[in-house]
């Protein structure tokens, strides 16, 4: 049983978690429902972590997942006077003059802001996002609450040290600037609906310039319904394989060729519009991908999908960081059996994002660190699965990344070579052979009068040099301290009138000193090894 409280006074949290069997009683299953109420209550930062939790089978229950997806688009809504106000400041005039018609009932509520119906005075639909009010203080205030919590965990639990909460959070505070910015969200709009222009049943909703801002965006209405509110006689008059074929080709084509991904697509954010098309709305949070983080993704994936273990392990290891305490034997064994049981399943059983989030969780367990966009990718393809799943039941995409791979892998090689990298590549190829004959002169003519020299620069040079000095430093001290025991005792037969303690002084002295020294070596070297463990932590 894990209890929650934040902020505001009697505003708990209780969570009822079986991981084994994930059984609720009855109490959980009521702490389940009041839980998207107590994150509306405790601000937008919450709500939009509540968002992403409720595409998360891997975390939560399903009593869990059912109660949070009501803040993917039915948050409670903000006055409209508040909307009025918003609207005319941004636009610098009045809503009449910018609109025919405004409707004052939001159309969806979500966590940063609010959809309205309208249109423009030459007769175009279209909604106006507006985002909430004051919202950036409130964010700024929750962050810093946050913050502290996880730079506890951090210091104090393996959780917070093994899976990197307060990284995870900065990363999440980065997520939520953007989506706060609705000019990227806009700029983020026309780059996905270009490069998804050759999929006629995907629809991106393009913006309107002149009428988007920093906190208001205005697009194209789409009209539909979302993709899980679908009822089972619209489904019979549905080519759900087909749209499904469609979908996942595109994001695969978004991840593994453009580099620029629709990162949030939960139901909330996926409709079937009146013609029968997917469109793909709320683009304030994508993902962007390396040409390099691309090749190794798309490699995990066929791994996956073919059931091929050792591959996946060692795509997944060589492109994250492994820690001091990495138990790479432990992590290929536990990839080998994720692999094993998911291998040709179909989409009921199988989600493609568990799989590869499963991936990165073995990984934080054994020591090893995935990049966020192996992370973003698990939870695309999580939220995806689910709107295949509505589509067609008996869609399989370990099929469809194996039956896409060789388009994929054609659309990449057309992607390098365009007009402009080809003109580069025959540029750096004339630099290289026009300077090759004298090049090659220069070396001959070193091997020929003997003065080639071969300089090696090993990595971390000056740690292995500072790591010899303090074993050197310390042999030195051992040796010295051992001497003047051997002195001590030689000097305790030379009698002397000058006696300590009823024996030769010099003697005594000479002991006193290798007990003091050796004393002070043991704790040098007790406190050196305690702060290289330190540093160690802190770099991992």
């Amino acid at each position: 049983m894990l209890y929650l409280k934040y902020g505001q006074p009697g505003l708990t949290s209780r969570f009822n978690i079986d991981d084994n069997s994930r059984a609720m009683d009855g109490e959980g299953s009521r702490c389940a429902e009041e839980l998207p109420n107590d994150l509306e209550r405790l601000g937008p930062t919450f709500v939009k972590l509540g968002q992403l939790l409720s595409s998360r089978s891997d975390l939560l229950p399903t009593p869990y997942l059912k109660a949070l997806q009501r803040l993917q688009d039915r948050v409670k809504p903000f006055p409209y006077t508040d909307v009025e106000f918003i609207v005319e400041t941004e636009l610098k005039t009045r809503i009449s003059k910018a609109f025919s018609c405004f409707e004052t009932e939001p159309l969806a509520a979500a966590s940063l802001g609010q959809v309205h119906r309208a249109a423009l005075h030459d007769g175009r639909p279209v909604v106006v996002k507006v985002q909430r009010p004051n919202i950036t203080k409130q964010i700024e205030e929750d962050f810093a609450a946050l913050e502290e919590i996880a730079k506890f965990l951090n210091r104090h639990t393996q959780v917070g040290e093994r899976y990197q909460l307060q990284r995870l959070l900065e990363e999440f505070e980065n997520t939520l600037a953007h989506e706060l910015d609705y000019r990227r969200e806009a700029a983020n709009l026309v780059a996905v609906g270009n490069n998804l222009r050759n999929f006629p049943h995907i629809v991106v909703p393009a913006p309107i310039d002149d009428y988007t801002t920093h906190k208001i965006l205005t697009m194209e209405y789409v009209e539909g319904i979302k993709v899980t509110a679908l009822s089972p006689i619209a489904r019979l008059d549905l080519d759900g394989g087909a749209l499904a074929e469609e979908l996942f080709q595109a994001y695969l084509q978004q991840i593994l060729v453009d580099g620029v991904f629709h990162a949030d697509p939960h139901p909330g954010n996926v409709f079937l519009t009146n013609d029968n098309r997917i469109a793909l709305l709320d683009l304030g949070m994508v993902g962007h991908v390396t040409p390099g983080m691309q090749e190794s993704l798309l490699r995990l994936l066929l791994a996956v999908s073919e059931g091929a273990s050792d591959d996946a392990a060692d795509v997944a290891v060589r492109i994250s960081n492994p820690t001091a305490d990495f138990d790479e034997t432990c992590f290929r064994h536990r990839i080998a059996e994720l692999v094993a049981e998911e291998k040709n399943t179909t989409l009921g059983e199988m989600d493609v994002g568990k799989v590869v989030l499963a991936v990165g969780r073995a990984a934080a367990e054994t020591g090893l660190f995935v990049p966020t966009e192996l992370s973003l990718l698990g939870k695309t393809l999580l939220q995806l699965d689910q709107v295949g799943l509505t589509l067609d039941p008996k869609f399989d995409p370990n099929e469809s990344v194996r039956r896409n791979a060789s388009k994929i892998l054609n659309q990449r090689l057309k992607s390098a070579f365009t007009e402009g990298k080809v003109f580069s590549t025959l540029l750096e190829a004339k630099q290289f052979f026009g300077t090759l004959p004298t090049r090659l002169n220069k070396i001959l003519d070193a091997v020929g009068n003997a003065e080639l020299n071969v300089n090696v620069k090993p990595s971390e040079t000056e740690f292995l040099i500072e790591s010899a000095r303090k074993v050197a430093n310390r042999i030195t001290t051992g040796l010295i301290l051992a001497a003047l025991i051997v002195g001590a005792a030689l000097l305790m037969r030379v009698e002397t009138a000058f006696r300590l303690f009823g024996y030769p002084g010099l003697a005594i002295l000479c002991f006193i000193g290798a007990a003091g020294g050796g004393f002070w070596l043991v704790l040098s070297i007790l406190w050196q090894d305690h702060t290289a463990k330190q540093k160690s932590r802190k770099r991992t």
